[in-house]
Parts: structure tokens; sequence; C-alpha cells
């Protein structure tokens, strides 16, 4: 039997989102193919510190993981004749080299194609989307404007900096409610749904701490589904599912809880919108020249029309997370999720 690849899994990072890329990186490792991959665990600390870590899964979903221990200095080499990670053993450099490298960090400096650039450098086959996807699916301006390209609807909107005059006259034209995001930032923080004037500066203001620019865009009545997206030149998509809200909108406490909301596999729609919300998420992973996996969000409206709101390229990998759920109920275990995507950055 041949030795197992030797695979990276990339997680921590300095984004807010820290703590859910613990919790899916622990689910991956978890259901990783031991016979046939050997992941070498490459923790990133909230300071932005790199590590080789070699302890146990469980410290990552508690939080405990970087510790003096189990943890090494390390750093991603960009050598492409020895690609690998650099780990600091006392006084001297071990190489372990990589056959690939898995990215689970959420957000900012993980999601955005910073981190894809350096593994693309070290010409390290990268598991997921590259630089240019995982750039263009983060920006939802650019993003929108290149999927109404392709064809397919999403919400009227502008974005403004800080500086910036007329944005409330401008907000006027475009009508309450409306949201008001972050251009650049994931897991709904800094996003606010405004259904008055007054309420506006305040919106920006939290909008503008995670990013220089926002979105403001008109709220889609209806309920978001979400499609499962898997594949480089041949996709396969998940069945798709549906958010039930009680609420504004799914925010960061409703998508990691699900307090008072509810998701359901499969949505409940018919099966021609079904086929539709499929169509529509493969057009739109092409689009924005999505591989590897992506999850498709758009918006159902009770007149049955299908408005797209996002992409996201690293979306949670928990067990019960949305995309190995959706894949599930396609008929592919979350083993199976993980081994495919693998082999689809391992083989030319």
């Amino acid at each position: 039997m041949s030795q197992p690849l030797n695979i990276a899994v990339l997680f921590g990072g300095c984004s807010p989102e820290y703590g859910v890329s613990l919790q899916s990186a622990a689910a991956v490792l978890r259901h990783m193919d031991r016979m046939k991959y050997k992941p070498v665990m490459a923790g990133i600390s909230q300071d932005g510190d790199w590590f080789h870590y070699t302890g146990p899964v469980s410290r990552l979903e508690n939080d405990s993981w970087c510790c003096a221990e189990a943890c090494a200095p390390a750093a991603l080499s960009p050598s492409r004749s020895h690609p690998g990670l650099l780990v600091r053993e006392g006084r001297t450099i071990r190489r372990i080299p990589l056959d690939a490298a898995f990215p689970i960090l959420h957000g900012r400096n993980g999601e955005d194609g910073t981190v894809q650039g350096l593994i693309e450098l070290a010409d390290i086959p990268l598991v997921g989307c590259g630089v240019l996807s995982s750039a263009l699916c983060m920006d939802k301006d650019r993003a929108h404007k290149l999927v109404r390209e392709a064809g397919i609807d999403v919400p009227e909107s502008f974005t403004v900096r800080r500086t910036d005059g007329g944005i409330l006259e401008r907000a006027e034209a475009l009508g309450y409610p409306l949201f008001v995001k972050p251009v650049r930032a994931g897991s709904s923080f800094g996003i606010t749904r405004v259904t008055e004037k007054s309420a506006l500066p305040a919106a920006l203001e939290a909008a503008f701490a995670y990013d220089g620019e926002a979105i403001l865009e008109t709220v889609i009545s209806g309920f978001e589904v979400g499609c499962a997206v898997l594949g480089k030149d041949t996709l396969t998509v998940g069945e798709p599912d549906e958010i039930e809200l009680h609420g504004d909108f799914f925010d960061y406490t409703e998508k990691y809880t699900l307090k008072t909301s509810a998701i359901h596999v499969p949505a409940r729609v018919t099966p021609e919108q079904r086929l539709q919300i499929q169509e529509n998420a493969k057009s739109i992973y092409r689009a924005l020249d999505c591989r590897g996996f992506a999850r498709v969000d758009q918006f159902l409206t009770p007149e049955g029309r299908l408005v797209f709101n996002e992409v996201n390229t690293i979306p949670g990998f928990t067990a019960h997370s949305r995309y190995p759920s959706m894949m599930k109920a396609a008929g592919l275990s979350f083993e199976q999720v993980i081994s495919a995507l693998i082999e689809l950055a391992v083989k030319p």
C-alpha cells in the first residue's frame, strides 16, 4: 500500500471567525481517511503566529491547542523545489513535505485569497478555491456585479466609504428596509437590518468596524436557500437547504446556535425550484471562478424568483454545518466529501 499523503490542515487565524475555524478543522480532521491521508496540523494563533500542532484534535474544540508542549513555531516554505512546512525544533529547522494544503480558515486572511496566494506561490496543491475566486467571493460588491453579468438577479445596492457624502439621500432612494454590510467580512459580522433613516449612521459604523467599505442593499422578501457545490470541470451539487427565520436575518448567533431559526434539508420547494436553485448555483460557481468546493446562497421570493446573496468559499465544516448536511442528503458522507476535495487538489 502506498504511503498516506501529507495534507496540511490550516486552522485558527486572526479573523473574528477564529473560533468557527477551530470547530470546522476539528470535524475535518476527525473525518479524514487516515489510510489515505496524514494530516499535518498548522495552527495560526489570533495574533497571527504559525505553529506545527501535534496534540489531540479535542484541544482544537476547546481552544486549548496553542500550548508549548504541543506546538512548535512554523512557517510555510515558499520554495517550489522544497515545498513544505518549516518547523523550528530547538536550533534546527525541520521540513515536513506537503502533498496538499487544506485551509479551513474563515473570514479575512484565510478565505479572501491571502493564504491561498501563499500556498499557490509555493506550488502546493490547494484544496478549495484559488486566489481570484476567494477574493471575489469575499467582496460582496464585485461578486454581485459579476453574477449580474452572468444573467442572475442580484439585490439593488451601492457601496460607500466613511468619507463619502450623500449617503442618507442615496439610502432614501434605495428604500427602507435595507441591509448595511461590510463589503468584505464573513459570518454576518457587522451586518445590520435598517428600517429607518435614524438608524443608518450606527449601522454604517458597525460595518466600517470590519471593513473600509460598506454596501447598502435592498431587503429581498422570501427566504434563503443554499446549495453545496463540489468540483472543477464536472460539478456535483448537494440537496438545497432552506433557512426558516423567526427574526430579522440569519446573524452570527443564529448561524451557530439556531436559537430561533431552523434549517431544512431538503428545502421545502417544488421540484422545478430545486432544479433551478442547483442550476443557478453552478452558474454562479463558474462565474466567480470557483473550484474545489463552495456554498452558494440565494433568496427565493414569494413570486418564485431567485436572487443571489453570496458565495462562501470555505463554509462551516462541522458535522452539523450546512455544506456537509446538503452533501449528505445528496448521498455523500462527510468522509467521502473530504476525500473527494483532497483528490480534486492532488490529481491534475
